[in-house]
């Protein structure tokens, strides 16, 4: 153990300044095989390290430690030190070897989930993306995990505090369809369905040469949520890439045959559809949002009326919506009323239901801060793309590979991304 005891000397007698932190690196990468053939042997040196101030060195020997299996009597003591240092780490020093952190991350992710208390993990896994990033617009490959223990713990809320961020930087390609695929998920778990489609929409459409397991599954909560939301489902926009334009609807066949019987509003037909295809639902684990699916066609179908017809008895909105009775579509019409879904007034003495316009007339306060925040948004939004085009029109890679077909990409000729998101 002679050399693992040098190292550690070493570590110890160096400090912060930039030149003796790069000496210590290559030292630490050339000592990677004597420490991983001793990992099992590490714990003890471990606690002779401030991870504050020996950040690096600390990382070499954690990440080496955790290489080996680790014994369900050392999960507790190697979580706490993970989390200790995560805590206390300088970012600057981690950020010399990335890959060594990511790996500590993510063996610390299984490890709470192979305990069953993902909770646990969160606030850590939270702290190592901000350590991580460079800026919030970067999206690290820490950032599916984090969601991911978000979701297996309910603890939906927590995923927005990265959700919410606008992402310009992708490492890896997977990372992004995870990102979506996860941030969909939690959205839906908070009813939040325009954000929900929106995250989806970016794991269907965005680019990949062969198709993956990912994007397929994405769809079928696409084609879910969009029904849910606007009782149709989109086609897909021109910059969908043809690997998912020629394969996703015939890997998504009951999801599509749903979306085709939910067009023609007829309940029963429905019921049917989801009572054949219940199984392939249920081992999805989408029973429950085709459910709501159900339930959104009598939605769907009610506000429909309020685009014909000024008032209407709830005997008349039973028959045509296909409910069982007055009563309930009374129900139905004062939940929606509640929402906000629809502008209306039921006369209980007669039974009649009177339609009204929407009442808002953008001038309140709220209003005008929400426009106003909106279009700031835009304005960064709008910089940063222009930014990043000029970036691309002078990158040698890029034109070698765009050549002559540039003018394909006429902006003009791509469908909008839906602006409910914003």
């Amino acid at each position: 153990m002679e050399s693992v005891e040098v190292l550690v000397a070493h570590i110890q007698g160096l400090f912060r300044s930039s030149d003796e932190v790069s000496q210590l690196h290559s030292l630490l990468k050339q000592s990677e095989d004597a420490l991983r053939s001793h990992a099992d042997r590490l714990v003890p040196f471990l606690s002779q390290i401030d991870p504050s101030i020996h950040t690096l060195g600390y990382l070499f020997l954690l990440e080496a430690y955790s290489s080996e299996s680790i014994s369900r009597e050392e999960t507790s003591g190697f979580l706490l030190s993970v989390v200790e240092f995560i805590n206390s780490c300088s970012t600057e020093q981690i950020r010399l070897a990335p890959e060594k952190f990511i790996s500590v991350c993510k063996i610390f992710k299984d490890q709470v989930m192979q305990l069953g208390v993902p909770m646990q993990g969160i606030a850590p896994m939270r702290m190592a993306i901000r350590k991580l990033q460079t800026s919030t617009e970067q999206l690290t490959t820490l950032h599916s995990d984090y969601l991911l223990l978000c979701l297996l713990a309910k603890c939906y809320k927590a995923g927005l505090s990265i959700l919410d961020d606008d992402i310009f930087e992708v490492d890896h390609l997977r990372d992004h369809f995870l990102y979506c695929y996860y941030g969909g998920m939690i959205n839906i778990g908070l009813k939040r369905f325009e954000k929900a489609l929106e995250c989806l929409h970016n794991a269907v459409t965005a680019p990949m040469t062969t198709l993956n397991a990912i994007a397929v599954e994405a769809y079928k909560k696409y084609i879910l949520v969009s029904l849910i939301l606007n009782g149709q489902v989109p086609s897909f926009p021109k910059y969908t890439s043809s690997a998912a334009l020629r394969n996703l609807k015939s890997y998504t066949q009951p999801y599509v045959d749903l979306a085709n019987s939910y067009a023609r509003g007829k309940s029963s037909e429905l019921e049917a559809c989801v009572q054949t295809n219940q199984e392939k639902f249920q081992s999805d684990s989408n029973l429950g949002l085709v459910k709501q699916v159900l339930s959104s066609l009598y939605k769907h179908n009610i506000q429909r009326l309020t685009q014909t017809y000024l008032t209407l008895s709830l005997q008349d909105i039973a028959n045509v919506a296909q409910l069982n009775s007055p009563k309930e579509a009374e129900m139905r019409v004062l939940q929606m009323i509640q929402d906000g879904e629809i502008f209306a007034t039921i006369n209980q003495k007669d039974g009649m239901v009177s339609f009204h316009e929407d009442p808002e007339q953008y001038k309140t306060c709220g209003m005008t801060e929400h426009i106003d925040f909106s279009i700031q948004r835009l304005m960064v939004l709008s910089k940063k793309l222009s930014s990043l085009d000029e970036h691309l029109s002078c990158d040698p890679t890029y034109l070698s590979k765009i050549g002559k077909e540039r003018q394909r990409f006429d902006f003009d000729e791509f469908d909008s991304v839906p602006h409910k998101f914003m």
